[in-house]
C-alpha cells in the first residue's frame, strides 16, 4: 500500500524496529514471453517472427540458427491460422508484391518423377523437427531448373484483411536460390524488464509492473518469484517510483 503509517515491533534486544512499506507484492501477468519484434503463440509456446530482407533458402536456415530458432513448421491447423492472421512489420524491403507475400518455411519438395506433373513428396527440412502436418500438392515456382531434385518450401499469405482472416494462402515449392522473405520459430523464452533475452536457469525481473520481482527462468516462465518490500524516500512527501527500478523513487515535492 502507497500510504501506510509507520509500524512499530518490539525486536530482541528490546529496540524499536520501524518498518515502512512502499509497495507489496501482487499477482502478476507477464504477457511477453518473446523478444521484440516476434509474435507468441501459445498453442505451441513458440515466438515467429518474419525476416523480409530477402536471402536464399540456405542463407535463411543460417539466419534463423543466429538467432536460436530454425525455419517455421506447423504441428497443427491452429498453428498455420495463428501465422496467417498476423500483421507482420512491412517497413523492410520486400522481394514480392505488397498485396501476396511468400515466405520461406521449413519444407523441401523432393522431386521423384519430372513427368508433366512433376511427381514428389514433401519433406521436413530438419529431421530433427517435432510431429507436424505436411503441406498439399504445392504451385511450382517459374525459376524452377531441370537439374533441381529439391525444391524449397514458400507460404504465401494475403495482406488484405479479409483475405487474411480468411486463412487464405497457397503453398510453393520454388528454386532453393531464389531470394526471398522468410519465417523463423523459436520457442518462448524468458524477456526481462529492459527486454533482455534470459537464459534458463537465470534470476531476472521479468516484465510487467514489479520492478521489485525477482524470478528463475524455467522452460521460457518466471518461475519461483520473490519480491523486495522498498523503504519510502525519507523527507519526501511525494514521490513517483521508477517503473524499471527497484527502490528507485522521484521526488515531486517542490
Amino acid at each position: 500500500k502507497e500510504n501506510v503509517d509507520s509500524r512499530h515491533s518490539r525486536g530482541r534486544g528490546g529496540e524499536t524496529t520501524r518498518f515502512h512499506t512502499v509497495n507489496v507484492a501482487q499477482p502478476v501477468r507477464f504477457s511477453r514471453k518473446c523478444p521484440t519484434g516476434w509474435h507468441h503463440y501459445e498453442g505451441t509456446a513458440s515466438c515467429y517472427r518474419v525476416y523480409l530482407n530477402g536471402e536464399n533458402y540456405w542463407d535463411a536456415v543460417q539466419t534463423c540458427q543466429r538467432v536460436n530458432g530454425s525455419l517455421a513448421t506447423f504441428t497443427a491447423d491452429q498453428e498455420l491460422r495463428f501465422i496467417l492472421a498476423q500483421e507482420w512489420d512491412l517497413e523492410e524491403k520486400t522481394f514480392v508484391r505488397k498485396d501476396q507475400r511468400r515466405f520461406w518455411v521449413g519444407y523441401q519438395y523432393v522431386i521423384t518423377n519430372r513427368n508433366h506433373s512433376l511427381e514428389g513428396h514433401w519433406e521436413v527440412a530438419y529431421k530433427g523437427s517435432s510431429e507436424v502436418f505436411l503441406p498439399p500438392d504445392p504451385i511450382f515456382g517459374t525459376a524452377m531448373s531441370e537439374n533441381e531434385n529439391v525444391l524449397c518450401a514458400q507460404l504465401q499469405c494475403f495482406d488484405f484483411p479479409t483475405l487474411r482472416h480468411h486463412g487464405l494462402h497457397s503453398w510453393y515449392a520454388e528454386n532453393c536460390y531464389e531470394k526471398s522473405s522468410f519465417l523463423c520459430k523459436r520457442s518462448q523464452t524468458c524477456v526481462d524488464i529492459k527486454d533482455n533475452i534470459v537464459d534458463e536457469g537465470y534470476y531476472f525481473t521479468p516484465k510487467g509492473n514489479d520492478p521489485c520481482l525477482s524470478c528463475t527462468c524455467h522452460n521460457g516462465e518466471p518461475e519461483m518469484c520473490v519480491a523486495a518490500l522498498c523503504e519510502r524516500p525519507q523527507g519526501c512527501q511525494q514521490y513517483r517510483k521508477d517503473p524499471k527500478e527497484c527502490c528507485k523513487f522521484t521526488c515531486l515535492d517542490p
